[in-house]
């Protein structure tokens, strides 16, 4: 059973920085992504940014070059650095596990608070 643990949400002022992080029990095979989703009170939940086991990343066009998405095999844990903060990145962040035949796998969300 492949279990995801997040941790790292929090409350920060605008243009401040937090950074996530996403543990799962198991090490990526080939074809897995990690990634972040996110949903804000009355939004549909949206992807944030992934990065598939071979190392390529994709980022919403919200977040480019505010957020980076990196990994620790050694730790099976995946990092959401994000940078200059803005109210409207509020929202409950879920890391997710999916493998190349379609099974998914969700963390519990970590609240994020962006405010003065």
């Amino acid at each position: 059973q492949v279990q995801l643990v997040e941790s790292g949400g929090g409350l920060v002022q605008p243009g401040g920085s937090l950074r996530l992080s996403c543990a799962t029990s198991t090490s990526l095979f080939s074809g897995d992504a990690m990634g972040w989703y996110r949903q804000a009170p009355g939004k549909r939940r949206e992807l944030v940014a992934r990065i598939v086991s071979g190392g390529d990343t994709n980022y919403a066009d919200s977040v480019k070059g505010r957020f980076t998405i990196s990994r620790d095999s050694t730790k099976n844990t995946v990092y959401l650095q994000m940078n200059s903060l803005k109210p409207e990145d509020t929202a409950v962040y879920y890391c997710y596990r999916a493998s190349r035949l379609g099974v998914w796998y969700w963390g519990q969300g970590t609240q994020v608070t962006v405010s003065s």
